[in-house]
């Protein structure tokens, strides 16, 4: 990685710390060549301390590490991006981020992670796995279960089942992801054309 260090006296470049999976940022430290290059060895965050004069891994006595996921530079390669999946609060106080706000992802972040495990199913087909038999089954298989969990759905509404209601929707949406990564699209490219309806 061409990070330029040079760029300022101490020789310590800004290192932005964000969440892999909520997509929160966590903190603000900084690095200094050395401390990069812990970091990317042991996949632990370590930074420069200018209040210690020295490498401080993060979590070092708390036990809260950041464990790294991946590292970017920026277009001036003069501040870094990485990306962790923390252990515990992140913040010296005990919050969640040094801007004391809960790191918690959205609900609806949950539909694109569904999607990821469920284009790995296709990629891996693991036997004994409901989404690997839907794959093998094909199209219309596929679009036969979307239409059967609609129906399912419209007769727990009409019954004013709220619980089986709920049930069936959830069944609606999983096998519409499955229809879309069959097809070669994600849950995305329907937010996009909601989106595009709303303009």
């Amino acid at each position: 990685m061409n990070v330029d260090f040079s760029k300022t006296a101490d020789n310590l470049v800004p290192a932005i710390i964000q969440d892999s999976t909520t997509g929160k940022v966590l903190m603000l430290g900084y690095m200094n060549e050395e401390a990069l290059d812990k970091t990317e060895k042991e996949r632990r965050v370590t930074f420069y301390s200018r209040s210690k004069k020295r490498l401080w891994t993060k979590g070092e006595e708390s036990g809260n590490y950041l464990n790294v996921v991946s590292i970017k530079s920026d277009c001036d390669n003069d501040s870094l991006l990485i990306m962790c999946n923390p252990v515990g609060p992140v913040c010296h106080t005990g919050s969640d981020t040094c801007w004391n706000e809960k790191n918690e992802s959205r609900e609806l972040d949950f539909l694109q992670s569904l999607q990821d495990l469920i284009e790995k199913r296709k990629v891996e087909m693991p036997k004994g796995s409901y989404t690997t038999s839907l794959f093998t089954k094909g199209t219309r298989k596929i679009t036969q279960k979307v239409g059967e969990e609609a129906v399912e759905t419209i007769i727990g509404a009409m019954a004013n089942d709220d619980e089986n209601f709920i049930y069936e929707g959830a069944d609606l949406i999983y096998h519409l992801i499955v229809l879309l990564t069959h097809k070669g699209y994600r849950i995305e490219d329907l937010i996009k054309e909601l989106q595009k309806r709303h303009k």
